[in-house]
């Protein structure tokens, strides 16, 4: 087995955390209670994470619209979850694809969040979408900050984004900073966190864009907001399964090595595929798959096209790669009954309740040879899909970086998947400290959970 690396380090933030509270019906605060390191003398500090989502008529008609009107999403009763689309378009703008070089003309309308404090003020934020661009719209999502010493950012963009390809190139932006904070691809990042300086709060822009003179939208039904604060720390103190029962829900399995070689514009094809082949996944576990006419464009000559398919459809043309953590999110809510978010776990007993909910975790890793008994490779930072827990409490993971979709199944030991995971920093291969993907994860759920899986994602902050 190869190594396994990433040309983007997995972020984590080395600061000291803040307790969170929950601070309002939609925004949520989890918090881990702090515990001893075993054998050790002073407690871990408590690691403070903060999600929050709009979904609903009273969110979007919180914020300020500029052409952009809400509406009760198909199925919908009126008091549930509704879109944000165009409703007359507030301006119209020509604008150059940086990987095509074609310029075109688009319409566009807009929404901004109001203005909100954190409650987790916060070293990093990741913010995730679910929504629907037809063939000649795209949409563009910003976020701005507010420092804790009072100033602010400016609007940094997170992504400009589309499910197809056919009318801009789906990209991150690079080269954004203000000399105290910065867009690492997919994630906002506090410079230098033992500063201090946080960002105590922030507001988000939705821009929807149209070819000019058609009534055609985007429609955005979910935006998510991950604020964080986490400790350094290299060991993560173990945290007893918390849940007797053993269960393993029957995601399927897809290997990305089967797919070396295919499609290498898609980040050098399958070998690099490990994203969006646990997205595939957990996907195809929740009932869904691609058309036939999706899968056109893949050769009949390749197994597994759906997942040749998700990583075109998570591709970030700017990062060159499929490792975008919300395009990977939005790329799950495409797929009908489905919506996606990214967020951040406190602990392996967080995970146990979402699976005892048949919620699958798909979490990001980084390791040593070594560290990971039965995986047998390093890596610089890897997705696989967490499935279950044994009897014993230890970990069921699909893992793509399998050589066949029958080996895709492993158990790793509790301990050591529960470091690998949530570790903010370790030492890699090269005797260099890199950062830790600090319990990072997508979850794809229904977009109507039943009450037990509702119960389960609220008891890790998200709603």
């Amino acid at each position: 087995m190869p190594n396994h690396t990433s040309r983007r380090s997995l972020l984590a933030a080395a600061s000291v955390a803040v307790t969170a509270a929950a601070v309002s019906p939609r925004a949520s605060a989890a918090t881990a209670p702090s515990r001893p390191a075993p054998d050790a003398g002073p407690a871990e500090v408590t690691p403070a994470v903060e999600f929050r989502a709009w979904t609903t008529a009273a969110d979007w008609g919180a914020g300020a619209a500029q052409g952009t009107v809400v509406e009760d999403l198909p199925g919908g009763s009126g008091d549930g979850p509704q879109g944000l689309r165009i409703e007359t378009a507030a301006g119209a703008v020509d604008l150059t694809d940086p990987h095509t070089g074609a310029t075109a003309s688009w319409e566009w309308a807009s929404w901004t969040s109001p203005a909100q404090p954190l409650a987790v003020p916060a070293a990093q934020a990741v913010v995730s979408w679910n929504a629907h661009t037809p063939a000649g719209t795209w949409l563009a999502v910003e976020l701005r900050g507010s420092y804790t010493d009072g100033t602010s950012t400016p609007w940094y963009v997170m992504g400009h984004w589309a499910a197809g390809d056919q009318d801009i190139r789906r990209t991150s932006v690079d080269a954004q900073q203000d000399g105290r904070s910065s867009i690492r691809t997919d994630t906002f990042a506090i410079d230098t966190p033992a500063s201090g300086l946080r960002l105590a709060g922030c507001e988000l822009r939705l821009t929807l864009y149209r070819t000019p003179g058609t009534a055609l939208t985007p429609t955005v039904r979910r935006l998510g907001l991950l604020a964080s604060d986490l400790p350094e720390r290299t060991e993560v103190p173990p945290a007893a399964p918390g849940l007797p029962a053993a269960r393993e829900l029957p995601v399927p399995r897809y290997s990305q090595e089967i797919h070396r070689g295919q499609y290498p514009q898609y980040d050098s094809g399958g070998e690099a595929w490990c994203s969006p082949t646990s997205s595939q996944m957990v996907i195809a576990y929740w009932g869904q798959a691609p058309t036939p006419a999706d899968l056109a464009w893949v050769s009949p000559d390749y197994a597994d096209p759906q997942v040749c398919q998700a990583a075109r459809g998570t591709y970030d043309y700017q990062y060159q790669g499929c490792g975008n953590w919300p395009f990977n999110a939005a790329y799950a809510a495409t797929y009908p009954g489905l919506q996606a978010v990214v967020t951040r776990l406190r602990s392996l007993t967080d995970a146990e309740q979402l699976i005892q909910a048949g919620i699958p975790v798909i979490t990001s890793v980084s390791f040593r040879s070594g560290e990971l008994d039965g995986a047998g490779y390093d890596t610089a930072g890897h997705l696989m899909v967490l499935v279950g827990f044994t009897a014993q409490g230890d970990v069921i993971a699909n893992d793509p970086a399998s050589p066949s979709d029958d080996a895709v199944r492993r158990v790793y030991q509790r301990r050591q998947f529960e470091n690998v995971w949530l570790r903010t920093k370790w030492t890699n291969a090269a005797g260099t400290v890199a950062d830790g993907s600090g319990g990072i994860c997508y979850l794809y759920f229904p977009t109507d959970p039943d009450p037990t899986q509702t119960q389960a994602l609220a008891s890790c902050g998200v709603r």
